[in-house]
């Protein structure tokens, strides 16, 4: 009797083997260990695949009535990115780190999600797996272009969207992608010459041997299987009335700073950006401490 062959999809994102998701796995739980332990993990079920997420809960039980966060990572990582910043943001409302379908992570994808209507109702459908109908949500890179999006098509649930160096604001251009690729190529280098190459290039994963690990692994074992997103034109952008904070990074490669923090302000009523000195594409990483203050003192404004 024939065999039939069952051939990867080629817009689904995959893990290239079991043996290489499970070094991956291991790899982000031991970055997960260096911020604030989950206390719970859950999965939710959408017409786009198995969505993963991670809780956090606030010490004070009082804190369990506020409106959560809700945590959106960058492309080609998972919600252990947010390692800095889940303490400080869960000493003050619930938080839940999603691991986007279509990146490494735990997530499952099934159908593609980079078609803004699809990531709109993908997230709108996680929300509502999780009970959540309010919600402060965070972006980084990719993730920013989630919140982005989510605001112009469904920002039903959202409080408040703040956006950390994000997507859909600009093409992405080559020199972004230059970065990218300079900085995989760094994680190779001998240990004294990559402190010298995570302060040129602005890449923090270079000098924290657990993130090191995480995005060489992550390389290593999952294919990722979409587009760059492609940016929100000023129309769309116009229509995004849910508030907003954009945080740029002063040396961002992935935006133009000082073009966009007087842009945004002037499409999006009410709209609060600033850029961050000492920095690139990952001020939440970089300048930890100040970039939770802030988000905290933003989101607090607004419940």
């Amino acid at each position: 009797m024939p065999q039939t062959t069952t051939r990867a999809r080629t817009d689904v994102g995959r893990y290239v083997s079991d043996e290489l998701r499970d070094r991956y796995f291991a790899a982000c739980d031991a970055v997960y260990a260096l911020g604030a332990p989950a206390d719970a993990e859950l999965d939710v079920e959408t017409t786009f695949g198995t969505t993963h997420v991670y809780r956090y809960s606030p010490a004070d039980p009082a804190a369990e009535a506020r409106i959560p966060v809700v945590l959106l990572h960058g492309a080609g990582s998972c919600s252990a990115m947010w390692y800095p910043n889940t303490a400080a943001l869960s000493a003050d409302r619930p938080v839940y780190a999603i691991d986007t379908p279509g990146d490494p992570g735990r997530s499952v994808q099934r159908e593609p999600i980079h078609q803004p209507e699809r990531a709109a109702q993908w997230l709108d459908e996680t929300l509502t797996g999780l009970g959540l109908d309010r919600v402060h949500l965070i972006g980084s890179s990719y993730g920013g272009w989630l919140a982005l999006n989510q605001a112009h098509r469904r920002p039903g649930p959202l409080t408040s969207v703040t956006l950390l160096d994000p997507g859909g604001l600009e093409k992405v251009g080559l020199r972004f992608f230059a970065w990218l690729f300079a900085g995989l190529f760094a994680t190779f280098t001998p240990k004294t010459l990559r402190r010298r190459l995570a302060a040129w290039l602005e890449q923090p994963v270079l000098i924290v041997p657990e993130l090191r690990t995480m995005i060489r692994s992550g390389v290593r074992a999952y294919r990722i299987r979409r587009p760059a997103p492609l940016p929100l034109s000023e129309d769309e952008l116009r229509t995004i009335r849910t508030p907003l904070y954009l945080v740029l990074g002063k040396r961002s490669l992935l935006v133009h700073p000082q073009r966009q923090v007087e842009r945004i302000p002037r499409l999006v009523p009410g709209s609060r950006a600033e850029i961050i000195s000492g920095t690139g594409h990952g001020p939440q990483i970089d300048h930890a401490a100040q970039i939770n203050s802030r988000m905290l003192s933003f989101m607090e404004a607004l419940g």
